[in-house]
């Protein structure tokens, strides 16, 4: 059985930046800044709420007779209680008989393009811990994107505004970064086990640290655009923000009704109609704050029985990046040109340079990853290399035909000028010849 690791780490971090969290917001209302102290409660308080939520709804623990762990998570004690749930069933797996255990079948990654299926025993044990990886894994996305990324910009916002780095501010970010790089770690991996459900996957650490790296440069060149852009427009943040959250909230929803598909039924049976709206819409909310600030590697796709598109588009994905990197680079140029006096002793061309290299650095260990460390990489239709060489083809093919139209206009703009000549040409020497033979005549 393997150690629940991540459930120990998502843990950690839940704890630790929960409690850095609520230190920092009892020293913002000791230096009389209430507005930072009730900003960092919210950002703190709102995803706590959401994690129990979470918790409570993959367990099913409202429709079972568990009223002391209900308590337990209104006192925002879940994730401790679980973590503790997981270790005991670790610890003492093996030395009680299962009563009974379930087979499943996954199929090996193909090796010479022959791929074994391999049977599994998966006793009472191994399930719920399973079930309870998965719960943590949610978890840290939710806590991830719907409190740290937030909570990490406001912060970055202070620091700026008040040219100081506190001891206590500068590690409440960190753990903020990396609970945000980890809550994208967990993305990622789910995807992958989401869209290969009937293969054993096995991820290796080289490909772990090429999500780190691609994760953390994308993420901490975001939050630092935002910031500066924040910093010196204040009012059209908002509408950068909102212009994102919504079209990433409703893109789904647009998705679905151009679908013409049945409405969702079968996520959990107790839910009612309303209830079910209320979970996708919470699922599309969580879906739109990951697109904020990073690639999401989950696709919602609210047509699909497990709501998640199993497809590797390739399309979507180069979308975003251009997208995201002309956004970036435009949000630069704005606040380049709109810098205060607080940037006064801030080389601004070198900053902006160092961003928009750090984005395509996290661009670059994206290609890596996906072209040497994915663990199914083959399964892929085609590799990163391949889609690269046909847009590099398709580019050149577009170059060149922008290159012909271009000298075909050139020709049939000069073809009238060259025919005019051509003709008062021949008029002069029509002419010369008349005016010869007219003297040649008077001779004669």
């Amino acid at each position: 059985m393997k150690f629940p690791g991540s459930v120990l780490v998502s843990l950690v971090l839940f704890v630790s930046e929960t409690a850095t969290a609520l230190c920092l917001s009892a020293a913002y209302r000791a230096a009389g800044d209430r507005m930072w102290q009730w900003l960092t409660l919210l950002f703190a308080l709102l995803p706590c709420a959401l994690v129990q939520l979470s918790l409570v709804f993959i367990h099913r623990d409202v429709s079972r007779d568990r009223p002391l762990v209900l308590l337990l998570h209104l006192l925002q004690l879940g994730p401790l209680v679980r973590c503790v749930e997981a270790f005991y069933i670790y610890f003492h797996a093996g030395r009680v008989e299962e009563p009974y255990v379930s087979i499943t079948k996954k199929r090996q990654m193909p090796k010479d393009g022959y791929s074994e299926e391999i049977e599994k025993e998966v006793g009472q044990a191994e399930g719920k811990l399973c079930t309870h990886r998965s719960a943590f894994s949610r978890a840290s996305v939710i806590q991830a994107f719907l409190g740290s990324a937030p909570q990490l910009t406001l912060q970055l916002y202070i620091c700026v505004l008040q040219q100081e780095i506190t001891a206590a501010r500068s590690v409440f970010m960190v753990l903020s970064l990396l609970s945000i790089v980890y809550g994208a770690l967990r993305c990622n991996i789910l995807a992958i086990r989401i869209k290969y459900d009937d293969y054993d996957v096995r991820v290796k650490p080289a490909a772990y640290l090429c999500i780190f790296m691609w994760r953390s440069f994308e993420i901490a060149t975001r939050v630092t655009v935002l910031v500066l852009f924040s910093s010196v427009l204040q009012i059209w943040i908002f509408l950068v923000v909102l212009v994102n959250f919504l079209g990433f909230c409703f893109y789904p929803w647009i998705l679905f009704w151009l679908s013409r598909s049945p409405f969702p039924e079968n996520i959990e049976k107790e839910l009612s109609r309303v209830g079910t709206t209320i979970v996708l819409c919470l699922l599309t909310f969580l879906y739109a704050g990951i697109n904020m600030f990073c690639w999401s590697a989950v696709q919602v796709e609210l047509s699909d029985p497990d709501l998640i598109s199993k497809s590797q588009n390739w399309y979507r994905m180069t979308v975003y990046y251009i997208v995201r990197l002309t956004e970036n680079a435009f949000l630069l140029l704005m606040w380049y040109l709109y810098k205060t006096d607080i940037y006064l002793y801030v080389c601004a061309p070198l900053l902006v340079l160092q961003l928009l290299i750090s984005y395509c650095m996290g661009i670059f260990f994206m290609l890596v990853f996906y072209q040497f460390c994915h663990p199914c990489k083959k399964l892929f239709s085609s590799s990163v290399s391949e889609a690269l060489l046909s847009c590099f083809k398709l580019l050149y093919f577009i170059c060149q035909h922008h290159k012909s139209t271009v000298l075909r206009g050139k020709v049939v703009v000069k073809s009238p000028e060259n025919t005019d000549e051509a003709r008062s040409s021949s008029k002069t020497i029509d002419s010369q010849n008349g005016n010869i033979q007219q003297s040649v005549s008077s001779n004669a």
